[in-house]
């Protein structure tokens, strides 16, 4: 038990240890710190990495010396300095840095070696380590007591012994990766003797996991694995490129899959390490999940248990009524039937009222005799009509209190779990985001309804900010008015019935409009065509149809087609700034055209004389918007693109070569603009995912309003700003 405990203490120290590992590490020599010393910066480095990091300034400031008094001399360095001789040369160092001190008259040279300065291996900075030098710094005992804790617990942990020592083997220090063996420090110089080829062997640090120096091929053993095969994703040797199972698969060189695997490699694990927050986040939330998780597990055991107890009372009351009502019955009967039974004793011979009767016939004086033989008569007469129609005063059977428990017994059978609370699902069709965001979720119709709700949403950016922020409410749907424009928000939900939670809903993603929402309806007055166009009661539904005059002018139409576009515009214009608005286009639309004009071309559309009735009226002369095709190389004060039979086409562009199935897309069902005035730029959008399809420039000049233009049959919906009449709703509605 005692060993058991010790290195259950020696495995806890351990782990502890470990994970400050990397701050027991010299960041000169990169090994466990040895007598560390405290640098005036703070930071540690051990006492021999010190006298190192002096002997080469020295050495350096020596060079410069020897090379400005003797410039052609060779420049001889020692690799390897002992340590005595750094110790002689500190000494002798500080020595001639305090004799030059004492001379007060005497002038330094610039050359004159300074020892005190070096730089600080951990912070790369120039430090002064004063006129004492390394006498001047403090140790770092605590940090040397927490490196020999840390050895210690190493060495019990894992002690690996040397392979060469005579018995009793010595703690291994080295590990040869070309002997495949572990030394000691004696060991390690008898078996690798300075000067011969051994000596130039790669060790490390005591280990029992011994790697071969080049990696083999499986299949042929003497081949050396220098190529990497793309398909099968391992290493293979030239043999299987020539004619092995790899011969027709795409190889490259070890040393590009090499770049290539280090670098993926590297940037998922700078991408882990960039997460560590999110890592911790999301244990933090797993841990809050399992403590939920067995509370929540023991509060159901607990109220499935109360509620058999419950049960279990129930039937122990219904049972003790039973008892006693068929108990009860059981005496009744019986004291009928014993009742019956001394009645009819007495019809006996010489019992009761025969033996009376017999009794009262002996009576010889009359008028005795006639004063009880009346009523004693009557009450034989009653014993012989009884004996005609026996009848027991009670019946023995209880069937009346027969128990029919098989429907109890199915009930009890099929006692499960009530309906639990759902997840709930966002609805996407009800979903949107225009001037503000209207968010709403459903549960299955075969679920518990939660008592509330808890939205939550968050901004989706490059930072990617973990922060959600929590709306409660009792309804159904949510209002956001607190958006940023041009962003992604990711929303989720969990529905709440007293301290029970439903698990989060699946995340959905809506984008912002790219500017503020334009708000506008249609313009029932300049330019409208009350003959082709029908507008609603709110005016923001116009629907195209054929009149009257184009149903006259159709006697004369023959060949080809004299109609024209109808045009309408918004009621409101714009005159600055950046501004997007939104619509729909019914699918059997022939001809729509939507965009943007300035008064000053809406002028020249809308007030044009046009008699469709007239073969020579030219339905290109201005009210087409082909113009913008055709003089795509200027800016135009007006842009409009084109849709029919259940597409979008895209205006032409000069700066954008595309052929024209590149210009023709599927007809998103809403569609938006986005007109930017003070860049002249207009862009067109599918609004459901808030994506330009196209942008162009737009001459801007004067007043620009919201332009449509239908022919033939069509409609066009403008998109319902969200209001306070769309507020809330609960799943009652």
């Amino acid at each position: 038990m005692e060993g058991t405990g010790r290195r259950e203490s020696v495995g806890g120290q351990q782990g502890v240890i470990k994970n400050i590992e990397r701050e027991l590490v010299c960041p000169s020599c990169k090994e466990l710190y040895t007598h560390p010393l405290i640098l005036p910066c703070q930071h540690n480095i051990c006492h021999k990495c010190l006298k190192e990091l002096l002997y080469l300034t020295l050495e350096d400031s020596t060079d410069v010396s020897s090379e400005a008094s003797t410039p052609g001399s060779p420049r001889i360095r020692m690799t390897s300095p002992s340590v005595e001789r750094i110790d002689r040369l500190v000494r002798s160092a500080s020595q001639r840095s305090s004799l030059g001190r004492r001379g007060r008259g005497s002038k330094r040279n610039s050359l004159t070696p300074k020892i005190t300065t070096i730089s600080c291996p951990g912070c790369l900075h120039d430090v002064d380590l004063g006129e004492r030098g390394i006498n001047g710094l403090f140790r770092n005992v605590t940090l040397e007591a927490i490196v020999e804790r840390y050895r210690q617990a190493a060495r019990a942990a894992t002690a690996i012994m040397c392979d060469y020592c005579k018995p009793p083997a010595q703690e291994s220090t080295k590990s040869c990766m070309d002997c495949n063996a572990s030394f000691c420090n004696e060991c390690f110089k008898i078996n690798h003797p300075w000067g011969t080829v051994k000596a130039q062997h790669e060790y490390v640090g005591p280990t029992n996991q011994f790697r071969p120096k080049v990696l083999m091929c499986p299949e042929h053993e003497m081949e050396k694995v220098n190529m990497y095969c793309e398909i099968c994703r391992r290493p293979v040797c030239h043999l299987c490129k020539l004619g092995g199972a790899h011969a027709n698969h795409r190889v490259t060189t070890m040393s590009t899959a090499y770049k290539t695997l280090k670098e993926k490699l590297t940037k998922g694990i700078s991408y882990l390490i960039s997460k560590e927050s999110q890592v911790k986040d999301q244990l933090s939330e797993l841990e809050i999940l399992i403590k939920q998780t067995e509370s929540n597990g023991e509060k159901a055991k607990e109220d499935a248990t109360y509620n058999f107890e419950k049960l279990y009372n129930i039937l122990e009351e219904r049972k003790s009524f039973v008892m006693r009502s068929i108990e009860n019955s059981k005496s009744l009967r019986l004291e009928k039937l014993k009742n019956q039974v001394e009645e009819y004793q007495g019809l006996l011979e010489n019992n009761g009222l025969v033996g009376y009767a017999q009794e009262v016939l002996k009576e010889t004086d009359h008028s005795c005799f006639v004063q009880i033989a009346k009523q004693l008569h009557i009450r034989i007469q009653k014993a012989s009509d009884s004996l005609k129609s026996f009848r027991p005063a009670a019946q023995p059977g209880f069937e009346e209190y027969f128990l029919d428990v098989a429907q109890e017994e199915d009930l009890l059978g099929e006692i499960a779990f009530s309906k639990a609370l759902a997840m709930p699902e966002i609805n996407m069709e009800q979903s949107k985001i225009y001037n503000k965001a209207r968010i709403c979720w459903q549960e299955p119709s075969d679920s518990l309804s939660a008592d509330s709700y808890v939205l939550e949403y968050r901004r989706l950016d490059k930072n990617e900010d973990l922060l959600w922020n929590e709306i409660e409410t009792a309804n159904t749907s949510k209002i956001l008015s607190d958006l940023e424009l041009n962003s992604q928000y990711c929303f989720r939900v969990k529905g709440f019935r007293g301290s029970t939670s439903t698990p989060l809903s699946k995340e959905v993603v809506l984008h912002t409009p790219p500017a503020p929402v334009f708000s506008f309806l249609f313009d029932d007055k300049c330019g409208y065509n009350k003959e082709h166009l029908m507008l609603n009661a709110q005016r923001d539904t116009v629907e195209s149809m054929a009149g009257i005059s184009l149903l006259l002018g159709a006697e004369r139409v023959q060949v080809g087609c004299y109609t024209c576009l109808d045009y309408i515009i918004g009621d409101t214009g714009i005159t600055k700034g950046r501004h997007f608005w939104a619509f729909s286009i019914e699918s059997h639309s022939y001809l729509v055209k939507v965009g943007v004009a300035s008064d000053i071309k809406l002028q020249e559309w809308l007030h044009n004389p046009r008699d469709i009735s007239s073969p020579r009226y030219d339905q290109d002369s201005g009210h087409d918007s082909g113009s913008e095709d055709t003089s795509y190389d200027s800016s135009q004060p007006f842009t409009l693109a084109t849709i029919g039979m259940k597409k979008l086409f895209i205006p032409k562009s000069s700066h954008v070569t595309c052929t024209a199935a590149e210009r023709v897309i599927p007809l998103p069902t809403r569609i938006g603009i986005c007109l930017d005035y003070d860049e002249g730029k207009v862009g067109f959008y599918d609004a459901n995912i808030m994506k330009c399809l196209y942008e162009r420039d737009v001459d801007c000049i004067g007043t620009m309003y919201p332009a449509f233009a239908l022919l033939g049959g069509g409609a066009i919906h403008l998109e319902e700003v969200i209001t306070a009449n769309h507020l809330d709703y609960s799943h009652e509605i």
